[in-house]
């Protein structure tokens, strides 16, 4: 029968021995980290340009304009001035930012032939949205009349460069009836695609239609199921017969955003501006409702603000949203309420 050796180990075995002995160390450190990790079910988002919202339950995104008596923004309440209330329970705020972040956004533009005068000062100002928006912002142009095309060319779906903006609002001739449903409805399933949680659609229109697949429910439904802030700027001289300045105010009020109806085209480059400075002025927060059921109901959303030293405050956002179907959906929405210093 043979003995075991008893020489001393080499040089080569106990490098060996060490190396096993490092290697299993790492993988008893790592493997509890990694289980500890992956047992939260919702990140928070970072406070930075890459704010992002990830999360496997039901998050609900707000965007949040507030203004003072005299229309001002009003940029310096924090996350204690909020409280949020859906269908009248007031809910445990998620996350707050008041940064300057990227958004996906959507240039919905009127090219029928009521607008064929109209075109240069409406591309000029849609222009001056594109170079007043933060430099990181995701776009693409949606032009329509018959029916409703995207401007940039098929392979680019989202673009930061404004050159690429200004060939896709100029690429169409102003003909043809109107197509607006469609347009705004193809819009919003484009923002869907996206890559930022922040969105918003820019529609520029007399707000007739009279070539839609889609209908005017059709498309209100779309914009409140959605997680965009619609905005509305309507063009048209008093003896339009395809003016309905009513289209354009339920659908911005229904998507948490605003009406312009200027009285010339010389005020609506400083409307474009002034919705881009909105939009990053705006308060984003997010909370997880207490209401887990997944019924499809439409759930009320109250925003207050509370900041005496402010005066009478207007909050204006979502009125509020459709809860999912499912336990993995992500949801956007709002609320529109007045807010006062009592």
């Amino acid at each position: 029968m043979s003995k075991l050796s008893s020489s001393p180990p080499t040089a080569g075995g106990i490098t060996l021995l060490l190396a096993c002995t490092i290697l299993l160390i790492a993988v008893s450190t790592i493997a509890p980290l990694a289980s500890w990790s992956n047992a939260g079910s919702h990140e928070r988002p970072t406070q930075s340009n890459q704010f992002e919202i990830k999360s496997n339950v039901n998050v609900v995104l707000l965007q949040v304009t507030v203004r003072d008596r005299e229309n001002n923004l009003v940029g310096s309440l924090n996350q204690q001035n909020f409280r949020i209330y859906e269908d009248g329970a007031l809910q445990q705020m998620e996350t707050f930012s008041h940064e300057d972040i990227p958004i996906t956004a959507g240039l919905v533009v009127d090219d029928s032939g009521s607008m064929q005068t109209k075109r240069p000062e409406v591309i000029t100002a849609a222009m001056a949205f594109v170079r007043s928006s933060n430099p990181q912002d995701e776009m693409f142009v949606v032009n329509f009349n018959d029916r409703p095309t995207f401007g940039l060319p098929r392979n680019v779906a989202f673009t930061d460069q404004p050159s690429q903006l200004q060939l896709a609002l100029s690429g169409v001739e102003a003909t043809g009836r109107t197509a607006l449903y469609d347009a705004i409805y193809d819009a919003i399933d484009r923002l869907g695609q996206g890559s930022h949680d922040k969105k918003a659609l820019i529609v520029v229109s007399d707000g007739g239609d009279n070539a839609s697949r889609h209908t005017l429910s059709d498309t209100l439904s779309a914009a409140i199921k959605s997680d965009a802030t619609i905005y509305t700027i309507g063009i048209f001289d008093e003896d339009d017969r395809d003016k309905n300045p009513q289209v354009l105010t339920k659908l911005a009020r229904a998507a948490g955003g605003n009406v312009f109806l200027p009285g010339s085209l010389m005020e609506v480059r400083k409307i474009c501006e002034n919705i881009a400075v909105e939009i990053r002025n705006q308060y984003t927060l997010t909370y997880v409702s207490s209401n887990r059921k997944l019924d499809g109901s439409f759930r009320s959303v109250k925003i207050k603000v509370d900041a005496p030293d402010r005066g009478h405050l207007i909050v204006r956002a979502r009125p509020g949203y459709y809860a999912p179907a499912s336990s993995d959906s992500r949801l956007g929405v709002g609320a529109q309420t007045h807010a006062s210093a009592n």
